[in-house]
């Protein structure tokens, strides 16, 4: 993956923390690895740009959508964090496109 490419990601768990009513298109989101994470090798934490835990990235053929990529596909693309934006919000999960920097 580099610059020039367009990466959808899929996120959710929003209900688990904040509520996906508080999740907006032009949200900007912190993206961390989640080293402690006991689940998931690959675990992405999402947090609001003010700190707070709002979800995860999405790392199940059950829970990404199609034509996005999953924790696990972009887990190497970044270092210990990025950034991305939300351009879609349907419900319970969100659309949104990394930054790389």
């Amino acid at each position: 993956m580099t610059e020039n490419d367009v990466i959808y990601i899929t996120l959710n768990h929003f209900d688990d923390y904040i509520g996906y009513e508080a999740v907006r298109p032009g949200m900007r989101l912190k993206l961390i690895k989640d080293h402690n994470n006991p689940y998931d090798d690959e675990a992405v934490m999402v947090r609001t740009e003010r700190g707070e835990k709002c979800g995860y990235v999405a790392n199940s053929v059950h829970s990404v959508c199609r034509g996005t990529y999953s924790a696990g596909h972009i887990y190497e693309s970044f270092g210990e964090e990025t950034f991305c934006t939300v351009k879609f919000v349907c419900e319970d999960l969100a659309i949104g496109v990394m930054e790389f920097h």
